[in-house]
């Protein structure tokens, strides 16, 4: 069963700010798998991104400009 709409808000945002932290210590080259983490969703539960990837494509979106004021 897929996350619902707001688990999967918060994975890919996590996933993004998770990303964005790590660059300073690495950058992953284009076609390169992201490393496998874990993050609590919005329900408590852990969600792991290999859980996904498991499920088909997983697709990191950023809105740079929602989150800075306009």
């Amino acid at each position: 069963m897929f996350p619902t709409r707001a688990v999967s808000r918060t994975l890919v945002l996590s996933a993004l700010t998770v990303l964005v932290l790590a660059s300073a210590a690495f950058a992953l080259d284009a076609g390169q798998k992201a490393p496998d983490f874990s993050l609590v969703g919005t329900d408590g539960k852990p969600v792991k991104l290999a859980d996904l990837t498991a499920k088909g494509p997983v697709v990191v979106y950023t809105f740079i400009a929602a989150f800075t004021p306009t």
